[in-house]
């Protein structure tokens, strides 16, 4: 009996090699979804099949793991070794389950994207997490678990927890002109000159001090950063850092680099687990990169500088984000800047015109008297651009042509300052670091995003009527 033909025109192209190689992740992602969200309605799962089990396991093992700390990649490839052990285990008992093989798949890509070996240590099955009142993840998860029995201990009343064992973790940045990412991935490009809160809640206070860029515009960035740790009871004292420009100390302004008694335990680089203290200073690179780890509030916070400003990315759980009263409530990471600040216009960021204070500026930069001083300058990278221009110098940093992007060519038109490109990427690669979740990693300014929405909905909408045919003449 033949093979019966594809019911959808154009299938046969989608089935050939290189287009499953494409299209693999989105199947992936797209059985997770279906299997994993609605495990009742697709009836792949058999009792004998432990890859739920699987799954859960590795959650467990990475949920708690900081892409920031020391040792982050052999612990995430521990955790995913023993969750290919835990696949093999039960492939028998799930062959032709679906999750399974999508399971296995995505094991394979993500040891190859994290350069993992095959052979090496894994995680225990079930780790042990000892309660360390100072380890903001030991503590929920003790939270969790005490929750849960309660809820067990009095199920006549209550069926379900509402505690999670998995606290939501929220993203804030600042680069740029300067360019806020605030806690609702909206993206804003402000002026507020002068000393602004960027986060005021009852663990942690941040506080940035903005200054014009060149004369004759209104846009500013960022000299200034000053972050103060709040006591917390048993853990630490306050402890307070300050950065200016050319001055990125790697100590708190007592001199100390730590805080805490050391009970706090992290993987270094070897894989060895070491004691770190409540709240800790890592000097990644002298003056111009520093990372601030509080592992007693679950928060980790990047300064940089590039250039002649500031640059901050600030990772922390959401349930401390939102522990602030009535007098707390101006905070540009939590509600993006004042109307009368905002440069950009509800999320479409105009392309300046070269502003006439600036080429002023830069002919008196180039006038005999200044030259000595400019070859010299840490700085001397300021020129006029044009608009093709300063897309093809953002273009050498950013691929994407996302709001990062789009950021760094408004910087450069508007200030001639070529270190604002690396303070972009810069950026970008801070937030995918500490964003929790990846697929809110790209935003695309709004005139991009409208002229592309039909075509993308056109393009999805053909894929959704190809699909079905596609996994039926793949799956037979």
């Amino acid at each position: 009996m033949g093979r019966a033909g594809c019911c959808c025109r154009g299938a046969e192209r989608l089935t050939s090699p290189s287009m499953v190689r494409r299209f693999r992740p989105l199947l992936l992602l797209i059985i997770a979804l279906c299997c994993g969200a609605h495990i009742g309605q697709c009836q792949v799962a058999t009792p004998q099949c432990r890859i739920q089990k699987c799954t859960t396991d590795f959650v467990s093992l990475t949920s708690h793991l900081n892409p920031a700390v020391d040792g982050f990649h052999t612990e995430f490839c521990k955790a995913l070794r023993a969750y290919s052990a835990c696949t093999q285990r039960t492939a028998k008992a799930c062959r032709g389950n679906l999750v399974f093989h999508s399971a296995v798949l995505g094991i394979s890509d993500l040891m190859s994207q994290r350069n993992c070996s095959r052979d090496g240590p894994t995680s225990p099955t079930h780790p042990e997490i000892p309660f360390e009142p100072c380890n903001y993840h030991s503590r929920t998860q003790h939270a969790h678990t005490q929750s849960h029995a309660h809820a067990h201990s009095h199920s006549h009343t209550h069926s379900h927890s509402h505690s999670h064992s998995r606290a939501e973790y929220l993203f804030c940045g600042l680069f740029g002109d300067p360019h806020l990412r605030t806690f609702k991935d909206s993206f804003q490009t402000c002026k507020v000159e002068g000393a602004w809160p960027l986060i005021d809640n009852d663990y942690l206070s941040v506080q940035v001090t903005n200054v014009p860029v060149v004369p004759g515009s209104s846009a500013t960035a960022t000299n200034k950063i000053t972050i103060i740790f709040k006591p917390y009871e048993g853990c630490t004292d306050q402890r307070v850092y300050q950065a200016v420009t050319d001055n990125l100390p790697a100590a708190f302004d007592d001199g100390t680099v730590s805080s805490g008694d050391p009970m706090h335990n992290s993987a270094g680089a070897d894989g060895a687990s070491r004691k770190v203290r409540a709240l800790w200073i890592s000097e990644r690179s002298p003056g111009r990169h520093v990372e601030l780890h509080a592992g007693y509030i679950g928060v980790t916070v990047i300064v940089r500088q590039l250039g002649r400003y500031l640059t901050l990315a600030v990772r922390i759980p959401e349930e401390l984000a939102q522990a602030y009263d009535a007098t707390q409530d101006l905070q540009l990471c939590l509600n993006g800047c004042p109307s009368a600040e905002r440069i950009d216009q509800a999320g479409h960021l105009p392309l300046p015109v070269s502003p006439p204070a600036l080429g002023l500026q830069l002919q008196q930069l180039r006038r005999p008297s200044y030259s000595s001083q400019t070859q010299t300058s840490a700085y001397g990278s300021t020129q006029v651009f044009g608009v093709e221009g300063a897309r093809e110098r953002c273009r050498e940093q950013l691929e994407v042509e996302d709001i990062y992007f789009h950021s760094c060519v408004f910087d450069l038109l508007t200030t001639g300052d070529a270190n604002f490109t690396v303070a972009a990427y810069s950026a970008q690669k801070d937030m995918e670091s500490l964003h929790p979740h990846r697929d809110s990693w790209r935003i695309y300014p709004r005139s991009f995003a409208t002229s592309s929405l039909h075509f993308d909905s056109q393009n999805f909408k053909r894929l959704a009527l190809l699909l079905p045919c596609f996994l039926s003449t793949v799956l037979m």
